[in-house]
């Protein structure tokens, strides 16, 4: 009798803790505030987007692309969808059309507007990628993959040529890609 007593609350307690386990699991996906459906943005028109016009830059829609345009060399510029994402892939297709090839573009992800902090991965046109941690706006960048800006043969090099860039983002763990070809 004592070893099916044992038996019974061995059950019970194995049941709880993977009700617990689930529930730890479960719970934060219920209570927070992050997308959960698929999002896919064509610009047809501005929608969330930040758009208009800064002292030194401009945002807007024109003909189903996001333009972004800037009278500044070596600034940081970006607009956000609006919405908060979490656990991701993430991905853009952009294009630089005039000015220096030295210069970087790509895309954020898990922006917390609050903390003012989110995360960056671009290319140059001359074939360099970065990806890092912004904090403080941005004034302070820590690279996650090599030290620094990197050399890749996955970027296409140029002005007016397409290069797409990818993130896989599930909680720690996130990977990097620019054309298909995995970066970091």
């Amino acid at each position: 009798m004592r070893k099916h007593r044992r038996a019974i609350i061995s059950i019970v307690a194995f049941t709880l803790a993977l009700l617990l386990v689930f529930a730890w699991w479960l719970l934060p996906k219920i209570l927070s505030p992050v997308e959960k459906e698929p999002y896919l943005e064509t610009f047809d028109a501005t929608g969330e987007w930040t758009a208009g016009e800064g002292a030194a830059s401009t945002g807007q829609v024109v003909d189903g692309v996001y333009e972004m345009s800037s009278d500044i060399s070596g600034e940081s510029f970006w607009a956000t969808a609006g919405r908060n994402f979490g656990d991701a892939v993430y991905q853009v297709e952009a294009t630089p059309l005039e000015g220096a090839e030295d210069n970087g573009y790509g895309l954020l992800f898990r922006v917390d507007a609050a903390a003012e902090s989110f995360y960056v991965f671009k290319v140059s046109s001359d074939g360099y990628v970065f990806a890092g941690l912004c904090t403080d706006s941005c004034l302070d960048q820590q690279a996650l993959v090599d030290r620094d800006w990197f050399g890749s043969p996955a970027v296409v090099q140029g002005l007016g040529v397409t290069n797409v860039l990818r993130v896989e983002a599930l909680g720690p763990d996130i990977i990097f890609y620019v054309n298909d070809v995995e970066v970091g």
